[in-house]
């Protein structure tokens, strides 16, 4: 359920949003099977219809998207509200604006058409409103399959079960005789839909089985607009107070207080620009921010929110599908509270949430909070490198960095246990630090952590970060990885030939090599740990010490793999002492 509030007035579409965005959605024209309406059931007609699908910037079929259908009015056709791919409208920049400035979460959209077997099927009322009489036919068992199927929306299937328990997610709208569409859907689909956006309905549409509807199931939203010069204007309003002495209807300004609401915007009328503005303002009712609003400002992120909630975050832009494992067999859990990653111990809520507030106080707030490490050029030649790059987690300007990189067995990367707290810390302490998300493999895991480096120190002054006694952290996978670019350097690994780490910090991880050049080192394991012995890196630390380089050694009593910070433990509190060694390196 949504915590949005509709507004007292509606508002204005920004005058800059009708030009092209500088990060533009693409409109696609699909085309799908259907039959002719009026004998649907018979099928003794098959036609070829389109409908145009907008996605949004950075589509990624690894993600869930809302979709949004939206049909067009009278005298219209699939192409009258977005435009099509080689000519899309000013609403359509709109779309790309609201989810640029964040507005809107990023959405799929598709624009049907009822027409049936002709384009001008629309200019005549009484066949349009037949046509929609019989349009959720093709609608549940055509076209959402059709888009649901190709375009990753929050239906694992598009078998019935499956489009129903994805209701949540989805919405239908439409101005005019598009409205009329919205009304039917409303009356035929309500199982498979909860928005309904009807914009200016110009008929009576007085049928008691829309009605019906809503009492069989009340968790839906229908946001009922209009204009006061509209001459749909008497219509709605009539509909409206039918529906406030209905059963099934109650009226509130957000789904915690009923489930319809009617907004009327003073000397609009039934025009182009009433279409544009209604739907503006329903997409950033339905399809805006999901945390809860308080006067307009965007409320944290608490345990009870959902991952997908922080993934999906028009703050985070593309990059929000990093900040959990991109391979979801590696964590289970629906909300900040219960996140679970593989292989690893003491997750601690209260950090997780702390990590992701944040990273969106800061984004909002128009910080760069990730980079990417690889160009596009090199992300297309292979686009497993999409899926890498550095979160900064800023500290004091010009003060020195680290790179904090998690472990995962190289299947994986548990950022959110195993470098992101790491990473704040430090930032906290006044250092700048940076958690890498690299590609699963050996191979790959080092090339990405030398380029990261190699990033760092090129941007070093963009940064503000200080590159003399940088330091390299780990765990688990992430400890072999700063292990062995501290022993062999950045070069060794495709990367620039820059100075050597001033600082290891290495956690429970049973890597044993080492050479005689080896950077100072830390070292902390727990002693029940069944993945890695905490006696082969105690080998290791002693061996590198009678060598002569400076290293420190803690084994913590009863601890298991992947403590991280240790919170709650009897380790909490090493990250202190690690940087206590790694500040005794920078003299």
């Amino acid at each position: 359920m949504r915590e949005a509030t509709i507004p007292e007035e509606l508002s204005e579409i920004p005058e800059a949003y009708f030009s092209p965005a500088e990060n533009p959605g693409t409109l696609v024209d699909l085309n799908y099977d259907t039959y002719e309406s009026f004998s649907y059931e018979q099928k003794s007609q098959p036609l070829q219809k389109h409908a145009v699908v907008y996605l949004p910037s950075g589509y990624d079929e690894s993600r869930q998207y809302d979709i949004f259908y939206l049909m067009h009015g009278g005298w219209g056709n699939e192409n009258g509200t977005l435009g099509t791919p080689e000519n899309p409208s000013g609403f359509k920049n709109v779309i790309d604006h609201m989810i640029d400035a964040g507005e809107i979460r990023p959405i799929i959209i598709a624009c049907p058409t009822y027409n049936n077997t002709s384009p001008e099927d629309s200019a005549s009322f009484s066949l349009a409103l037949q046509l929609n009489q019989n349009y959720h036919n093709e609608l549940i068992n055509d076209l959402i399959p059709a888009v649901e199927s190709r375009y990753s929306t929050y239906a694992a299937s598009t078998s019935t079960d499956d489009l129903i328990a994805s209701r949540d997610h989805r919405g239908f709208g439409g101005f005019s005789m598009g409205s009329v569409a919205t009304w039917r859907t409303f009356q035929n689909c309500l199982d498979y839909f909860r928005y309904f956006l009807p914009m200016s309905c110009g008929t009576g549409l007085t049928d008691p089985d829309i009605y019906a509807a809503a009492e069989k199931r009340q968790d839906f939203f229908v946001w009922v607009i209009t204009g006061t010069e509209d001459f749909a204007y008497s219509y709605d309003t009539s509909r409206v107070e039918n529906m406030r002495q209905l059963p099934g209807f109650t009226e509130g300004d957000s789904e915690a207080d009923g489930n319809f609401a009617f907004s009327v915007k003073d000397g609009y009328d039934h025009g182009g620009i009433a279409s544009m503005e209604y739907t503006y303002n329903g997409l950033r009712f339905f399809w805006g921010r999901n945390e809860k609003q308080e006067n307009g400002v965007s409320q944290p992120y608490t345990i009870d929110t959902a991952i997908s909630d922080v993934i999906n975050d028009p703050a985070f832009g593309d990059y929000g599908r990093l900040i959990f494992p991109v391979d979801t067999g590696y964590y289970s859990g629906n909300t900040l509270q219960d996140l679970r990653l593989t292989w690893y111990s003491n997750i601690d809520p209260d950090k997780t949430v702390e990590i992701c507030n944040y990273m969106k106080a800061h984004a909002e707030a128009g910080e760069t909070i990730f980079y990417d490490i690889y160009t596009d050029e090199e992300k297309a030649a292979d686009p497993d490198k999409a899926d890498t790059g550095l979160f900064f987690f800023k500290g004091d300007p010009g003060e020195k960095f680290a790179v904090c990189n998690a472990g995962g067995g190289f299947a994986y990367v548990g950022a959110m246990h195993d470098s992101f707290p790491h990473a704040l810390e430090l930032s906290k302490m006044g250092y700048n630090a940076f958690a890498l998300i690299y590609r699963p493999g050996w191979d790959t895991a080092m090339e990405d952590l030398a380029r990261a480096i190699s990033f760092i120190f090129e941007h070093a002054e963009e940064l503000e970060v200080d590159t003399d006694c940088y330091s390299l952290w780990g765990g688990s996978a992430g400890a072999r990885m700063a292990a062995d670019v501290g022993s062999y350097g950045t070069a060794a690994f495709g990367g620039d030939d820059l100075p050597q780490a001033g600082c290891v910090v290495m956690q429970y991880t049973g890597h044993s090599e080492w050479q005689k050049t080896d950077p100072p080192t830390y070292v902390c394991v727990g002693t029940s740990d069944g993945i890695a012995n905490w006696r082969t890196m105690q080998s290791r630390i002693n061996a590198m010490s009678a060598a002569g380089i400076p290293t420190e050694f803690h084994a913590y009593e009863g601890l298991s793999h992947g403590f991280g910070l240790g919170t709650g433990t009897v380790a909490e509190g090493w990250i202190n002492d690690a940087v206590a060694f790694w500040k005794e390196q920078m003299k």
